[in-house]
């Protein structure tokens, strides 16, 4: 099954504490209320995606940036509509004030993308998240949403991380969400990491011949604000995959036919990512390898019961992505 009704929840939410009042603190309209919801990441690619999709529906969203974010970003989520807070994941106080009045916190932040001093696995993917959570629940946040990934058979420490953040959730008292989607085409795709299009030239890892569930960035943006107002997503774990699972060898043929070019394809053995997993002497490093050998065995995710559980949800397929990819 693609999604989970977490039964270490027990299916209930403990009580929280009467939210405090913030600078967007709830705001009465009749006998309507309008609730922020924070979004931690959101100067990356999915948090960004998010705070868009919130505004677009009218919902308040308050973003939370740091000092030294990209200015051109956070100029980005003003012109969407997102009201912006100063924070950072490494400093509680900032946390407290950001959660502050806030009826729901999306966090999708991450070291892996958006590395700048001070930031590591455990300064942000561990110790910051779980700040974050203890942060949420202190003021009285009603849903926390997660976003990690599926459990790999591999130990290395972002998965470490990732699954503290998911215990201390269980263990808030808010109602919880766990997004674990599969490989992003947007990022796995990408010249970042070798698959590149506009070059004919693509990287795999391992054989590539196991199928992957590639999913996009802006479907589980949707995800993500549809479980604000989904009950099923209460209290679950949500695994995430697209339309159709392909191995990154179909993936290649399927560019090909897009591009109307022959690609060139470099193999990196498994051998040399687990010798280079084994090597490691950095966290993040580390945990990169693991991830290309989760690659390299694959991801397919049966999409048919959390499809029926969001009505509505539309999948982007990879050709999708590859015909709207610059040239």
């Amino acid at each position: 099954m693609a999604r989970r009704q977490d039964k270490q929840a027990g299916g209930e939410r403990a009580p929280v504490a009467e939210r405090g009042r913030g600078v967007l603190a709830e705001a009465r309209t009749g006998a309507q209320y309008l609730t922020v919801i924070l979004v931690v990441g959101a100067t990356g690619l999915l948090g960004g995606e998010i705070c868009r999709l919130l505004a677009q529906r009218g919902k308040p969203v308050r973003a939370l940036v740091r000092g030294t974010s990209s200015p051109d970003r956070v100029a980005h989520l003003k012109s969407a509509g997102a009201d912006r807070v100063r924070g950072d994941l490494k400093d509680r106080v900032s946390l407290d004030a950001a959660c502050s009045g806030a009826s729901a916190v999306i966090s999708t932040a991450s070291s892996t993308m958006s590395r700048q001093d001070g930031d590591s696995v455990e300064s942000v993917d561990r110790r910051g998240q779980l700040s974050l959570v203890d942060a949420a629940a202190a003021a009285g946040v009603k849903q926390f949403i997660f976003v990690s990934f599926a459990s790999v058979e591999t130990d290395f420490p972002l998965q470490s991380a990732k699954r503290a953040v998911e215990e201390r959730l269980r263990e808030s008292g808010m109602a919880y969400t766990i997004l674990q989607p599969t490989f992003f085409t947007e990022v796995w795709l990408s010249p970042a990491l070798g698959f590149d299009p506009p070059n004919a030239k693509a990287q795999i890892y391992g054989g590539g011949e196991r199928k992957i569930s590639w999913i996009s960035i802006q479907d589980v943006a949707q995800f993500a604000v549809a479980s604000l107002d989904n009950p099923r997503a209460k209290n679950a774990v949500i695994e995430l995959g697209g339309p159709e699972p392909l191995s990154p060898l179909e993936v290649v043929r399927l560019a090909e036919q897009v591009t109307r070019k022959r690609f060139d394809v470099q193999h990196v053995p498994e051998a040399a990512l687990r010798t280079q997993y084994a090597s490691a002497t950095d966290p993040l490093q580390q945990s990169f390898a693991a991830l290309m050998l989760f690659y390299a065995h694959g991801k397919e995710i049966d999409m048919t019961a959390t499809l029926r559980a969001f009505p509505g949800q539309h999948l982007r397929s990879v050709r999708q992505h590859l015909e709207t990819t610059p040239p």
